[in-house]
């Protein structure tokens, strides 16, 4: 006997259908992720992450066309985690300056696990890159704003101006030895935004 499903599918089912869906995506980003880093980026092919991932080819390929987009898609995933840890830290309790400080830090920290690859390369040629610097740089400038308006940072420079400063001098830190001389780095870049005396 079969039976005919006429009605709307129900909300509990599409929900875990979704689910599913994200599971099967987050483990192909995270599968090309680990095989890229394991085997380099021109050797890693779209059989080997539906072989190491547990899915077909064909599956793979509803997701992703190639292993290219797969990458794209775990950057964007990767910076969008960052920028809601940011925006978090933005949003935590205490003044501007405080507030200030532990976003630039957190910013700095992030810079400095960072390392140059041929992955790089690619991934940061994409618009996304573009649209995550305009909101990293949303949420340093409205913070020194803030700032500006209490007294706690320097109001003769504009705040994109002073945001465009922060980010340009913590890239620094992805070349420095130590959480330790990154933290010096953040000093020194709060230091330039006082207030003229």
């Amino acid at each position: 006997m079969v039976v005919m499903y006429t009605g709307v599918v129900p909300k509990l089912w599409n929900e875990t259908i979704e689910a599913h869906r994200r599971e099967v995506r987050d483990a192909i980003l995270d599968t090309t992720a680990a095989l890229v880093a394991e085997h380099g980026l021109l050797s890693v092919t779209m059989s080997q992450i539906a072989e190491k991932t547990g899915i077909g080819r064909a599956t793979l390929y509803k997701y992703f066309s190639d292993v290219e987009a797969i990458l794209l898609a775990w950057h964007e995933r990767h910076v969008t985690g960052h920028l809601e840890y940011l925006a978090e830290i933005r949003d935590q309790a205490g003044d501007a300056r405080e507030r200030l400080e532990a976003v630039l830090e957190a910013y700095a920290l992030i810079q400095h696990k960072r390392h140059a690859t041929e992955l790089t390369a690619l991934l940061h040629r994409d618009e996304h890159v573009a649209q995550a610097q305009q909101r990293l740089t949303d949420i340093i400038r409205g913070l020194l704003t803030e700032c500006a308006e209490t007294g706690d940072t320097r109001d003769d420079v504009a705040p994109d101006e002073l945001a465009s400063y922060c980010l340009h001098a913590l890239t620094a830190a992805k070349s420095l030895p130590s959480k330790a001389a990154v933290r010096r780095l953040v000093t020194v870049t709060l230091a330039g935004l006082q207030p003229r005396a």
